[in-house]
């Protein structure tokens, strides 16, 4: 099993950044790609941003392109979501997943953390 714990959420003014954390436990080494999804109030879950965890590949959805950025350390089995320019619609829980490879279903997600930007 693993386990991934999301931290970094809050409340922040539209324009602001804020950066979310998810760590991973277990038995990580049976996950090779990490990512985010959101879900706001009264909306399906949506993609954010994925990452293959040995190759660095990227992928974003487009309502983030150049405003969000996902990295990851190895070491700490940690993949990041470096969220600027946020704005109002940006507003959601944010979920953090793994899986064994990009375009996979995640066999992980974690329980989730609250982003509010107030306009």
């Amino acid at each position: 099993q693993v386990q991934l714990v999301e931290s970094g959420g809050g409340l922040v003014q539209a324009g602001g950044s804020l950066r979310l954390s998810c760590a991973a436990s277990g038995r990580t080494f049976s996950i090779n790609a990490m990512g985010w999804y959101r879900q706001a109030p009264g909306k399906e879950r949506e993609f954010v941003a994925n990452i293959d965890w040995n190759g660095g590949i990227r992928y974003y959805a487009d309502s983030v392109k150049g405003r969000f950025t996902i990295s990851r350390d190895n070491i700490k089995n940690t993949v990041y979501l470096q969220m600027n320019s946020l704005k109002p619609e940006d507003t959601a829980v944010y979920y953090c997943g793994g899986g064994p490879k990009l375009g996979y279903e995640y066999d992980y997600w974690g329980q989730g953390t609250q982003v509010t930007v107030s306009s």
